[in-house]
């Protein structure tokens, strides 16, 4: 990747940071939407997606970080990472800003489909990279059922 990926005490990469905030700036008035929302009896509390995308992204950074360190060109690799990371943003967007449930629920899979592509391209260049990915992975599938279950749970919100 060009030069969007400086070592940056080699845990979180440039295009993290950038994808967390600009979310971030989507979600702010998650926590008031998200409680006014129907959830299943298996959604996790608000409180714990914070933690969660905390431990997520620092895994992401370290893996990104690991493929940019791994010897031979990683281009292809680290920009689907950052196609993934865009997905990522853009999920918050549609489904807290502008409550667009049913893009949301569409989106979620392109991203999923975009994270595995990742695993695999990051599997080329470093195992222990693509295995800090599985969580990522495992978490936007969960994500997945409970975006498509939110959705057609509230019609009138999404």
């Amino acid at each position: 990747m060009a030069c969007l990926c400086r070592k940056r005490n080699g845990l979180i990469t440039p295009e993290g940071d950038t994808a967390a905030a600009v979310g971030a700036v989507a979600s702010a008035d998650a926590a008031t939407f998200y409680a006014q929302l129907t959830k299943p009896s298996w959604a996790p509390p608000a409180w714990v997606f914070g933690p969660v995308w905390s431990v997520l992204y620092a895994l992401m950074g370290v893996a990104a970080w690991l493929v940019w360190r791994s010897p031979g060109p990683a281009r292809g690799a680290l920009w689907l990472f950052t196609a993934q990371l865009a997905a990522n943003a853009l999920w918050s967007w549609l489904f807290f800003a502008w409550h667009l449930g049913a893009l949301a629920a569409v989106e979620v899979l392109v991203l999923l489909a975009l994270i595995a592509a990742t695993v695999l391209a990051f599997r080329r260049r470093s195992r222990t990279a693509a295995w800090l990915l599985l969580p990522y992975l495992v978490w936007v599938s969960f994500a997945s059922l409970l975006t498509w279950w939110v959705w057609q749970g509230n019609p009138g919100l999404l």
